[in-house]
């Protein structure tokens, strides 16, 4: 159940704090344009090994464009809003949530060292990341109704199946009542921000420049 909750907050997770790699000798360049904001190839280079240290690949430089451009609205709207930062312990505790995600300390350390990341700009990619997640969370969770049924379908062709499939005994309804229900709220939060971000940028001026030599 951890893997599948976690998988469903991935398109939340994405929306990550970028700024220049620290140390990197190169022109900057304009990625995009977002109304009278820039996004910087710097930007796409620091979502790109952010990707890489947590799931071992990364989308391609377009993609990840797109994400920067979703997260620019979503940022836009929160500070709007005035939206309150997480707090120092909740950046801690999703810094320690990102450890735990590795085999060992030695692998996390590893896979740190060869995404070219540092600790400073880990933990400023941890509260961008809580900032984005929480500001849309507040925004369309309220709105996101999950009926039992639909706690118990899921438990029948998605717990009951995954379990019988590795040949293990799969944990009770109730076990998985409380899980399954924040999966699906997490989906239906999704669902509501996908279609929400379409809209918001079909009313944006977004030019794209990305350049091929940022790959």
């Amino acid at each position: 159940m951890a893997t599948s909750l976690r998988c469903a907050t991935l398109v939340l997770l994405t929306f990550a704090y970028c700024g220049p790699l620290a140390g990197q000798e190169v022109v900057d360049r304009i990625a995009a344009r977002v109304e009278n904001d820039v996004i910087l190839e710097s930007e796409v280079r620091q979502l790109r090994s952010y990707q890489q240290l947590v799931d071992g690949k990364s989308e391609n430089d377009e993609q990840i464009l797109d994400r920067l451009i979703d997260q620019w609205v979503v940022r836009t709207e929160a500070e709007t809003a005035r939206f309150p930062l997480p707090s120092d312990a909740d950046v801690q505790r999703s810094m320690d949530r990102l450890k735990k995600s590795f085999a060992s300390p030695a692998e996390y350390e590893t896979r740190k060292q060869e995404s070219g990341l540092t600790d400073s700009e880990l933990r400023a990619i941890s509260a961008a990341q809580l900032y984005l997640s929480n500001y849309l969370d507040s925004r369309f969770r309220p709105s996101v109704q999950i009926d039992a049924k639909a706690v118990e379908d899921y438990y029948q062709n998605g717990v009951v199946v995954r379990a019988k499939a590795r040949g293990q005994e799969p944990p009770s309804l109730e076990a998985s009542r409380e899980y399954i229900q924040e999966f699906l709220v997490q989906q239906g939060i999704n669902d509501q921000a996908d279609i929400w971000l379409k809209e918001s940028r079909s009313r944006l001026h977004v030019e794209k420049l990305l350049h091929a030599e940022t790959k």
